[in-house]
């Protein structure tokens, strides 16, 4: 079993910046795939943007030059630097760690409220 804790979320600006954190517990985070997910009031939880094994990254089209996803081994550990936050950026982020036939696991969410 697996345990992810985020941190990081909280109120800006439009147009400012968060840096999302997610902590995995044991030494096993480097064999997953990593990915953040959000969900806002209302619509279903999407994608944001993910992170294989391998270092490979994939974006949602929506955060396509804003967002920035990485990963860190050493310290079983996943970022999200989101700069230039919109109001429509405004949702609980969840961090979510994935190996096919060993485990899927998720965060308790962080808060991201963008608002002027």
């Amino acid at each position: 079993q697996v345990q992810l804790v985020e941190s990081g979320g909280g109120l800006v600006q439009p147009g400012g910046s968060l840096r999302l954190s997610c902590a995995a517990s044991g030494s096993t985070f480097i064999y997953y795939d990593f990915a953040w997910y959000r969900q806002a009031p209302g619509k279903q939880r999407e994608l944001v943007a993910a992170i294989t094994a391998g270092g490979r990254t994939n974006y949602a089209d929506f955060v396509k030059g804003r967002f920035t996803i990485s990963r860190d081994n050493s310290k079983h550990t996943g970022n999200l630097q989101m700069n230039s936050l919109q109001p429509d950026d405004t949702a609980v982020y969840y961090c979510n760690i994935q190996k096919q036939l060993i485990g899927n696991y998720w965060g308790q969410g962080t808060q991201v409220t963008v608002s002027s």
